[in-house]
């Protein structure tokens, strides 16, 4: 009887050293994610800022176009607001990020890491073009809510015991039907359907983000080797980074001071 007790004890001991590694190696995979993530915003804005200030000047004599708002544009930003060119600004992120959904799994973690930090560098540069319609407050007023409101929902996302899948599920379906409404108004020009995008992109990406970090979460496998680690934490960064930008852009629509 005895010898039983001490198997049983041996068998819950073991069982709780198991459940410790486990939970020490998803707090580091989930660290690593939230760090990737953070980093590829740093990325982020300091290519916006820096394009920006490339783009726009206070000096009427090295301008070459000047806004409805009084912003001054240097021939670079002439180009890049004002010219086709803008286009590839607009769709180079696009092109970038399906090319590393597409390829990661053949990626080394250092070039999937990489192409990674392109694109983060890519989207600042596209979303230079907020510093032009809204005032620099209110754009850092609103990077720090969606910072808070983007924390409390991977928070609840990554405590909560509610399968998040079926609400998941509808959310993506959601995107799929705000990306067709952004295009028609860009056609209509309906500032009624700009707000109503607005508001309902702001509801589909806060709960993608709650989603969002259950399944990265999940996808945590204690086997899993250094390379595939790597992989799912770069491929987990990025579902949270977009999830972080479009947050900031719909609620920017909402909190933005204009020009």
């Amino acid at each position: 009887m005895a010898d039983l007790r001490n198997y049983q004890a041996r068998a819950v001991n073991a069982g709780t050293r198991t459940d410790a590694a486990i939970d020490e190696g998803l707090r580091a995979y989930m660290l690593k994610v939230y760090n990737l993530m953070a980093l590829g915003l740093v990325i982020t804005g300091v290519a916006a800022v820096g394009m920006i200030m490339l783009t726009t000047t206070n000096d009427p004599a090295a301008a070459v176009a000047t806004l409805a708002n009084g912003k001054m544009l240097t021939a670079l930003g002439a180009a890049v607001y004002g010219s086709a060119l803008r286009w590839v600004v607009m769709l180079a992120p696009l092109a970038l990020v399906f090319f590393l959904a597409y390829r990661v799994n053949s990626m080394s973690v250092s070039a999937a890491q990489a192409t990674f930090w392109a694109y983060a560098a890519l989207v600042g540069v596209s979303l230079s073009s907020i510093f032009l319609v809204f005032t620099s407050q209110s754009i850092v007023q609103t990077f720090f809510v969606t910072a808070a409101a983007f924390g409390a929902l991977s928070l609840y996302g990554y405590t909560t015991k509610r399968d998040l899948t079926a609400m998941g599920s509808f959310l993506i379906m959601g995107v799929f039907g705000l990306i067709i409404a952004m295009v028609v108004n860009i056609f209509l020009q309906s500032s009624a359907l700009q707000f109503a995008i607005s508001a309902i992109g702001v509801l589909i990406f806060s709960g993608l983000t709650a989603y969002d970090t259950q399944k990265i979460k999940e996808m945590y496998f204690e086997g899993d080797d250094a390379l595939v680690s790597g992989r799912k934490a770069i491929m987990g960064a990025l579902t949270l980074y977009l999830d972080f930008i479009n947050l900031f852009t719909f609620l920017l629509q909402f909190l933005g001071n204009r020009e």
